[in-house]
């Protein structure tokens, strides 16, 4: 620069060194830190891609950009495997939940469906207590259907593995429930009549801890299953789903508080509140009812439900005008019935999360108030089995369920002379027995149903179908009480169910 003596040849070499000095800066930032840009490095061999997205997010979590760094690992995930996968996925949400509940939310709104930031986002959201409406099944046509003559026959998507393990606990706080399932599990393996062998299924103690289930299931792949189904508790799945990825496909028979998705080729199955609450939202809503009170006990079970029914009805365009949580230390109800019908009109609905004691209670109380509108339940309200003196109060009440403890699905064994012989069939436990009934009969469609949105088992807990990520869902069917007795709802009834105040 010292040469130049011209003002205006010297300002642009001013202006070139700037922009040279700049340019060196910013290779010595692309050196030094990646660049924020959300493009993958394509070009770039899988390892090396993986570096340099791993050090991308870390410069936008460093520089507070949350989102961004959410992005780029989603991006990193498929690059990654076992336990380096696992621990990438479980940060995303983490993430997502530093920008907080509303910010998030307002994002999350705005993502297309197929966005895989998607599920995460929805995962933080549950994790800051955000309730969100769910997608509900959507059934198009049964598994198992019959293609080709003779000896070419073949049931459309059916693949049963040689070998299955079931992983379940012999002793502790979950042996009784586990006792249901795993009767309900050998009742759909003995009945099974398809023209395929059956498989070869051993049982195996998952114990009363991950650790104890991770043996369980190490031992079983040892022994060369192809498939294993269980555990049990929500925290043992939380372990297994923790390891990324799994040397053998998993049907879990629960979903892990934190939400993580299952690894890749396996599947989650469960009896979630959630879903059912969810389903009663859907069913009020076709029924025309905008406006709903929602009576609940305080226990976890019923509170679940109450978010999820809240979060989809309000998604329809519904109100939830009254929620009224019923202490189970009193009988008298008055006063909170008269505050809530105060606020829901003639075209209303009121929706029981309750036990049947305590519905039982609440009923009479309404028709004594004077309630009109429509009453529905989940299948909490249900004992499993008929007392018609006790559940005569109940009369009108509709309710979801499983279709197998009123044999409302055909081609399953019979509920009634099952129950005669086991007792793990009876009530309640039901239930547990039909879901173990289901655990079987999933285990030939798992990657059909995960492959194929619309394709459904006709189950024994109800119509089952699985999203993507292979977690199943699945519809129950609709009962109501007449005459003490819970009995289906006949397909494609239109009339409401009987207000309170008309129940004999």
């Amino acid at each position: 620069m010292r040469g130049i003596r011209n003002p205006v040849a010297r300002w642009l070499g001013t202006c070139l060194c700037i922009a040279l000095l700049a340019g060196c800066a910013s290779i010595g930032q692309m050196i030094s830190r990646p660049s924020v840009e959300t493009s993958a490095p394509s070009a770039l061999p899988p390892d090396q891609q993986a570096r340099v997205l791993a050090e991308r997010a870390h410069a936008q979590q460093a520089a507070g950009d949350f989102w961004g760094a959410a992005q780029t690992r989603v991006q990193l995930s498929p690059l990654l495997q076992g336990a380096q996968r696992a621990g990438n996925d479980q940060q995303i949400p983490v993430l997502l939940a530093s920008l907080g509940a509303a910010a998030l939310k307002a994002r999350y709104d705005t993502l297309p469906d197929q966005d895989p930031l998607k599920s995460y986002a929805r995962t933080a959201l549950e994790r800051l207590g955000v309730a969100l409406p769910r997608e509900l099944p959507q059934l198009d046509h049964p598994v198992g259907t019959v293609i080709g003559v003779g000896g070419a026959a073949h049931r459309e998507g059916y693949a049963m593995p040689a070998k299955i393990a079931l992983l379940l606990p012999d002793s502790g706080a979950l042996a009784v429930p586990a006792a249901a399932v795993r009767e309900g599990f050998f009742a759909a393996y003995f009945d099974d009549s398809s023209d395929a062998a059956r498989p070869d299924v051993r049982s195996y103690d998952s114990g009363g801890t991950p650790a104890q289930a991770m043996s369980a299931y190490r031992q079983a792949v040892g022994d060369g299953a192809q498939l294993v189904i269980g555990p049990l508790s929500r925290d043992s799945v939380a372990s297994m789903f923790a390891q990324g990825s799994l040397p053998v496909p998993l049907l879990a028979l629960n979903h892990p508080d934190d939400n993580t998705p299952p690894p890749a080729g396996s599947s989650e199955f469960g009896l979630l509140p959630e879903a059912e609450g969810a389903q009663a939202a859907a069913h009020m809503g076709e029924r025309g009812i905008r406006q709903a009170i929602v009576f609940l006990s305080g226990d976890d079970r019923a509170k679940r439900a109450a978010a999820a029914f809240k979060a989809q009805f309000e998604s329809l365009g519904g109100q939830v005008t009254g929620q009224v949580v019923l202490a189970g230390d009193n009988v008298d109800y008055s006063g909170p019935i008269k505050t809530a019908l105060a606020g829901v009109g003639d075209h209303g609905g009121i929706l029981l999360l309750l036990r049947a004691q305590t519905a039982r209670l609440l009923m009479p109380q309404l028709k004594l108030a004077g309630a009109t509108q429509p009453v529905f339940a989940t299948s909490l309200t249900y004992t499993g089995s008929d007392n018609p003196g006790a559940d005569r109060d109940l009369d009108g009440v509709e309710f979801c369920d499983a279709p197998w403890l009123f044999d409302a699905q055909p081609g399953l064994p019979d509920h009634a002379t099952i129950a005669a012989q086991l007792p793990e069939a009876r009530n309640a436990a039901a239930r547990l027995f039909a879901f173990g009934m289901d655990a079987y009969a999933l285990a030939p469609y798992l990657d059909w149903l995960r492959t194929h949105p619309g394709a459904y088992l006709p189950g024994a807990t109800g119509q089952l179908t699985a999203d993507a990520q292979g977690r199943v869902h699945r519809v129950p069917i609709w009962a109501s009480f007449q005459g003490g007795i819970a009995r289906p709802v006949a397909a494609g009834m239109d009339n409401a169910p009987a207000p309170a105040s008309s129940a004999q």
